[in-house]
């Protein structure tokens, strides 16, 4: 029960474990999973050299771009910003802030890869993007928001509960009165059942290059891998990339120890309802009544 192929890599924060290149030209796979297998793969945590991110910013908007699931996914934004402005915490290349400013919304980022914001600042409007360079899990900005946002699975990147935890608590401090926090997350079901099928995913494939991706999970700390095998132009790539997971439960009893509860949760960014056969969810989170107060 793969996710939709829009949903993409996006953040920069998370634990890559080995970008390996493969010597013989086989398929490979790339660094992000779209369906419920997979949240987000990512770069190494700060601090811990520069990661796939840095590496493979150059291709990443080749790889992972997919216009139809961006555009929902802006679209539900758009419809969440208030009056702005707006922070994307694992902004990246700028796939989804470039889109609502273009939207004419004022958007802010933040992302531990400076290779990646250089893509951002090449592309028409990048300059228009207030980019601040660190680990997301601080919020460390000096701007209030009316939104924060993450997409493409990038909360699960934080390596584990504190790391959450303490993004919740950060992001709760830079909301302004009658903001809203919102991610997408895939379910920890769903990447089992994937994962036990040992069929490997098809991120993509074109005429010019097919991207794979199979996962394994570890119950006992919460964690997957993701491996992607990417291949084109008659070369193979490896790469392993490490997730911290998280239950919607978990999620919300996190959420509510930040001063943070759950307004609605749905199936897709398109709002399709959250239901058993969900994949992954979309969860919307505003200030608690106690402490906006």
């Amino acid at each position: 029960m793969p996710l939709p192929k829009s949903y993409t890599p996006t953040g920069r924060n998370s634990r890559l474990l080995a970008p390996t290149p493969s010597s013989a030209p086989t398929p490979d796979s790339d660094p992000h999973p779209p369906a419920p297998p997979g949240g987000t793969d990512h770069p190494a945590p700060p601090g811990s050299g520069p990661g796939y991110a840095d590496t493979f910013a150059a291709d990443y908007d080749r790889w992972f771009g997919k216009p139809g699931i961006t555009g929902a996914t802006v679209d539900a934004l758009v419809g969440l910003s208030g009056t702005g402005p707006v922070l994307e915490l694992g902004v990246g290349t700028g796939r989804i802030a470039l889109a609502l400013s273009q939207r004419g919304i004022r958007v802010h980022g933040i992302d531990a890869s400076e290779a990646m914001i250089r893509r951002l600042r090449d592309k028409p409007g990048g300059t228009e993007i207030t980019v601040h360079i660190g680990d997301f899990s601080h919020v460390d900005v000096p701007d209030r928001y009316s939104l924060i946002y993450l997409a493409g699975g990038t909360f699960f990147e934080l390596a584990d509960t504190e790391a959450k935890q303490r993004c919740l608590a950060a992001a709760r401090a830079r909301l302004k009165p009658g903001g809203l926090l919102v991610f997408d997350a895939h379910l920890p079901e769903a990447l089992a059942v994937a994962s036990a099928s040992g069929t490997p995913e098809v991120v993509a494939e074109t005429d010019e290059r097919l991207i794979l991706c199979h996962r394994r999970i570890d119950a006992s700390t919460q964690t997957y891998q993701s491996h992607y095998l990417i291949h084109e132009a008659d070369r193979t790539r490896h790469l392993r990339v490490a997730f911290h997971y998280a239950s919607p439960g978990e999620l919300d009893l996190m959420a509510h120890k930040a001063g943070l509860r759950l307004v609605r949760r749905q199936g897709t960014w398109a709002g399709a309802p959250f239901t058993r056969e969900s994949a992954y969810h979309v969860s919307v989170y505003e200030i608690g009544a106690a402490e906006e107060s």
